[in-house]
């Protein structure tokens, strides 16, 4: 499902994101985005944007293979034959002959191996530094196979992942926002922990999280989620946790699927979410409130998971973003690569939009799209 229309929010972000990443082309960023690249450039071009340029930064070379000191005496015996002779050499050395003629013997074979591997792994470097370094095995098998055509086994990406030093990002602990108003008038649950939904526009999830800058100041971050294929249907960030922040979120989701009317909204406690102005809202785009138990983060679930792996993914190990800006730009490039590129392990490693593609169209299984 591709946006018609840009409001001049997003058309300005994606030219300060494009911008702001000189080492990245005009259909890599309009690839993330989900936009046609020639929008992106007639975008650039009417802002007048300019940018410095940049240059690729070199792999890392990966760490040497772990029998490489076995391998290394193999090629010892081999040089040093004629003049010592195999037996001798073995023995001073401590390896088996048997050893050293079998690898003798394979050595055709094993470079066949060893080509093939590298092949791989300059694909495997190319999809983690495309994933922004935070796909894993599971993802980066799943893109190869999908691109190539070709059946590419999970557990040889993760060897040789390992061998290369190429890791995923891993998860951070998190930090609540939720800040409960005991005098708020509350909504029953009506998910009950069951995160899934038949179909599309039915049950969304609503959460707030934080992003630390520099200097202990935060923005923040309301979203909206599509249960059945895990949509990012809405967001909105703010330097501020007010009311219109989660009301914000909620009229975008209305823009992106144009109607929201009868569809469950689930939430915590946090007191924009129990106000007088989030319950109208929700009145006037006809949607049913649904909370969670006070206290219970299992009981919102998969809003804290989503919250998990965006902070992950954009922080990669830091504390803080430098300042503002920066956090926006990496938020709204995330937040957009999520639903137009980022595979999902729960929809079979396909991203949300293709997910719902597939979902919609009468004649096509997601099953086939795999």
């Amino acid at each position: 499902m591709v946006m018609k229309h840009y409001p001049p929010e997003f058309k300005a972000d994606a030219v300060a994101l494009y911008e702001s990443r000189p080492e990245a082309t005009i259909r890599f960023v309009a690839a993330d985005l989900g936009v046609n690249p020639e929008t992106l450039r007639n975008w650039v071009r009417a802002a007048g944007a300019s940018r410095p340029r940049g240059r690729r930064a070199e792999a890392p070379a990966g760490p040497p293979a772990p029998l490489e000191a076995l391998v290394n005496r193999f090629h010892f015996v081999a040089d040093h034959q004629r003049r010592h002779g195999v037996k001798r050499l073995c023995s001073i050395l401590g390896i088996a002959r048997s050893s050293c003629y079998y690898w003798r013997r394979t050595a055709a074979d094993r470079a066949g191996r060893q080509a093939a591997d590298a092949r791989l792994a300059a694909r495997i470097r190319a999809v983690h530094r495309e994933s922004d370094s935070t796909y894993g095995a599971p993802r980066i098998t799943a893109e190869l196979r999908e691109t190539s055509g070709e059946p590419v086994n999970h557990k040889r990406v993760a060897r040789i992942m390992r061998a290369c030093g190429i890791e995923g990002v891993r998860l951070r602990r998190r930090h609540r926002t939720t800040v409960p108003d005991p005098a708020a008038a509350k909504a029953p649950d009506l998910i009950g922990r069951n995160f899934t939904a038949e179909s599309l526009n039915t049950k969304y999830v609503g959460d707030i999280t934080y992003l630390p800058i520099d200097g202990g100041k935060f923005c923040y971050l309301a979203t909206v989620i599509d249960l059945a294929s895990r949509r990012l249907a809405g967001w909105a960030i703010a330097d501020h946790m007010r009311t219109e922040l989660v009301t914000d979120a909620l009229a975008a989701a209305v823009r992106t699927r144009g109607s929201i009317a009868g569809v469950i909204m689930h939430t915590d406690h946090g007191a924009q979410y129990t106000s007088r102005a989030f319950a109208e809202a929700c009145r006037s785009a006809g949607v049913r409130r649904s909370m969670s138990a006070v206290g219970s983060s299992a009981d919102n679930a998969l809003a804290e998971s989503f919250n998990a792996s965006f902070k992950r993914e954009t922080l990669q190990g830091r504390k803080s973003w430098p300042d503002e800006r920066q956090a926006r730009l990496d938020a709204f490039r995330w937040l957009h690569r999520y639903n137009t590129r980022r595979r999902h392990s729960r929809l079979g490693h396909h991203s949300p939009n293709t997910y719902e593609a597939a979902f919609e169209a009468p004649t096509t299984t997601l099953a086939s799209a795999a």
